[in-house]
């Protein structure tokens, strides 16, 4: 028996068997939506009244009116900051200009001859052993010698200014170790048959300088007197004083035997 392919149950069968389209997945979300709208919040909050940023702001309104004193702790910090930066910057810059005027000066102003008759008169005495050490030692060094003989005159005139003006016991200690070291160069440095008249000669000149940078120096103990000491009386404190206790009575037949 032939079949019928069109038969009414067959096609229902078939359809049984077709694909069932899935539903559709719901969109995603924009990456970092929750964060936005967070923030979005935190925004609207805070400028409400009685908000973080409201308050800041009505801060920064009256801080003309408040005062460096009455104004708010928070606006007070960020100026003291803003002010320490700004001499932090330029203590930075002077100093930059400073150190290179000082550079400037050591290389390029002190055009001298190291270790050559440059001086003359009773100065020579001092100044050429000087100069001829300072060649000498000079050799290995990563600065040139002409340097290290300024440095070696700032030294001294530093040590005699500040010590005639301030006092200072360190200063005064920079002075002798550069007096020391000035006999010690002119001694080392100067001929044999000459070299006690040159260091004599340098010690004497060192005391005479002395006698400035030095001023004010005393080797004797400083005695304080004592001082009275200071009694304060004091009104308020009162010692009571109690009064003598009140004779007894006597009755004027007190020996009778027959009193009352």
């Amino acid at each position: 028996m032939q079949s019928n392919d069109n038969t009414p149950g067959q096609n229902r069968q078939e359809l049984a068997y077709l694909p069932v389209p899935f539903p559709k997945a719901p969109p995603k979300p924009p990456r970092f939506a929750a964060l936005r709208d967070g923030l979005r919040d935190w925004w609207t909050r805070a400028w409400d009244i009685d908000g973080v940023l409201y308050e800041m702001w009505q801060d920064v309104l009256s801080a003309p009116e408040d005062g460096p004193r009455h104004m708010a702790p928070w606006i007070r910090a960020v100026l003291m900051a803003a002010g320490v930066s700004f001499v932090v910057l330029m203590a930075k810059a002077a100093g930059e200009v400073v150190l290179d005027a000082l550079h400037q000066l050591l290389t390029a102003v002190p055009k001298v001859q190291v270790g050559v008759d440059t001086s003359s008169g009773v100065a020579a005495v001092v100044d050429q052993p000087v100069r001829t050490y300072i060649a000498q030692h000079s050799a290995g060094l990563a600065v040139e010698g002409s340097t290290v003989y300024t440095l070696w005159l700032l030294t001294g005139i530093v040590g005699l200014v500040l010590g005639y003006l301030s006092r200072n016991n360190g200063v005064r200690a920079m002075w002798t170790a550069w007096g020391a070291a000035t006999v010690f160069m002119v001694w080392t440095t100067t001929p044999a048959a000459s070299r006690p008249i040159a260091a004599g000669l340098a010690v004497l000149a060192w005391t005479f300088l002395s006698a400035f940078a030095m001023r004010g120096l005393t080797l004797r103990r400083r005695v304080v007197a004592g001082r009275p000491a200071k009694v304060t009386v004091k009104p308020e404190i009162h010692v009571p004083v109690q009064p003598p206790a009140p004779a007894a009575e006597q009755h004027p037949h007190s020996g009778c035997p027959f009193r009352d």
